[in-house]
């Protein structure tokens, strides 16, 4: 495992401050967005410093690490999609249900990065409306999840990195 940093946790901080305030329409965050990019940066930093420290002790999981990231995700996934579905199955109309329950499917699949990709653009109204719609960036973390760390794997089972 790697040691806690202070300087990711601030970057982590911006990055929340940068997407709230863009959604509130505070003035020069425009490009607020850019903190969902940060995000990613520190996930990957992250997700590949404790591959590597695993696969150099010879000790690594895809068994080990997967449990890890559905424990960290899952529950709390699963509580909004609950407390979601329930308040809008009272909301929504028949045909906006439709469309709600397909974007849970999605979400469920960790796929709903393509479901609101394929359903319009983030900017639309309809779709900037979704109160799932921020599940997109969860999605892409998911993927990342699954096949980064097989593709890590390989490349140091090949020794294919200069590096370590």
């Amino acid at each position: 495992m790697i040691d806690y940093r202070k300087d990711v946790d601030a970057l982590r901080g911006y990055a929340v401050l940068a997407v709230v305030f863009y959604h509130f329409n505070i003035p020069y965050f425009k490009g607020g967005f850019i903190g969902v990019d940060i995000f990613f940066v520190i996930s990957g930093y992250l997700i590949t410093s404790i591959i590597f420290s695993e696969l150099k002790k010879n000790n690594f999981s895809f068994i080990n690490f997967y449990e890890r990231r559905i424990r960290r995700i899952v529950p709390i996934l699963f509580i909004v999609l609950v407390v979601t579905i329930i308040i809008q199955s009272e909301l929504l109309l028949y045909d906006e249900k439709n469309y709600f329950y397909n974007a849970i499917l999605s979400i469920v699949f960790f796929v709903s990065n393509l479901w609101f990709a394929k359903s319009g653009t983030y900017f639309e109204p309809e779709i900037s409306q979704s109160h799932l719609l921020h599940t997109w960036s969860l999605s892409i973390e998911e993927q990342f999840y699954l096949f980064f760390p097989l593709l890590l794997f390989f490349f140091y089972r090949k020794k294919i990195f200069l590096i370590l």
